[in-house]
């Protein structure tokens, strides 16, 4: 079986206290973190296990909050990095951990999602971490949210980030764009466009409950982060029979990590290889490339 799976745990604490995040500068309980190892390290011996040979398995840790500032998320990732039947294991993190426990992973199957925060981190620390993960070799995507004081940080980082480095940029949770300020950030990512405007999804076809799941803590299986109806528990594997096509209950879908995912959109063959990761198989993805534009 091939499986793409979203894994979220209990932690929900972050270091850097952005404005518009809700999970800011949060501190979860010495029990809650006790909790979220335990989880995770479940999760990791499962997916290590030797029932796991016959599938094929990909896996992005999602956390709320910051998984890489806490040891288990690194030893998870090295884990897992080195299992033959994982093809990818990547993670979204805003990089403010060291980077030199990648020398014991694996870099042909560990892959980084890293935010830039401006305010949040110096800009040359976090461009020192991003160029040592290319000289590590060290697959990896740099973005920024689109919020109008960014854009000149975002810029900087286009004009530093070793040229392979793609920067993508997230349409700013209800900020609305004129094509004015729209065009200076899709110069930036050619790819804004699909993260501008929510994608109509009602009733359309999406990968997610057949080939790509959600998982939480508990080891409850649900099609995405974004739909609750369970299909299952991952440990008991009454998640398999559940698996299956379906289409999309919810009006729209304005996160890439759940619009990717939709069969209408032609983003699996733009990120072939790097769908977890947000890395596009052409280094510098452009507007032509696309075969379909995205629907406001």
């Amino acid at each position: 079986m091939d499986l793409t799976i979203l894994y979220r745990g209990p932690l929900a604490s972050c270091d850097y206290d952005c404005p518009y995040c809700p999970f800011a500068k949060r501190r979860d309980t010495p029990g809650r973190l006790r909790a979220d190892r335990a989880a995770l390290e479940r999760f990791t011996g499962w997916a290590a296990g030797p029932a796991r040979t016959g599938d094929r398995l990909s896996v992005l840790f999602t956390p709320w909050g910051e998984g890489l500032v806490r040891s288990w998320y690194r030893r998870a990732l090295v884990e897992l990095s080195h299992q033959p039947h994982v093809e990818r294991v990547a993670i979204q993190t805003n990089l403010s951990c060291r980077t030199d426990w990648l020398a014991e992973a694996d870099p042909a199957t560990v892959a980084l999602w890293c935010t830039y925060h401006p305010g949040q981190t110096p800009y040359e620390r976090f461009l020192a971490k991003v160029r040592d993960l290319a000289d590590r070799g060290v697959r990896h995507s740099v973005g920024i949210v689109g919020l109008p004081g960014n854009l000149a940080h975002a810029r900087r980082l286009r004009a530093e980030l070793p040229g392979h480095v793609y920067l993508w940029v997230n349409a700013a949770e209800g900020h609305t764009y004129t094509d004015e300020e729209a065009a200076a950030w899709t110069a930036l990512d050619p790819l804004f466009p699909y993260s501008r405007h929510p994608h109509r999804s009602a009733g359309l076809p999406c990968r997610t409950g057949e080939s790509v799941v959600s998982v939480d803590g508990d080891g409850t299986v649900r099609r995405c982060h974004f739909v609750r109806t369970e299909l299952g528990n991952l440990y008991d594997g009454s998640y398999r029979a559940a698996l299956a096509p379906r289409p999309c209950p919810l009006s729209v879908c304005d996160c890439h990590i759940g619009y990717v995912h939709l069969e209408t959109l032609p983003l699996y063959d733009v990120f072939a290889g790097g769908v977890l990761e947000r890395i596009p198989a052409a280094p510098e993805p452009t507007p032509l490339t696309l075969s379909r534009r995205p629907a406001p």
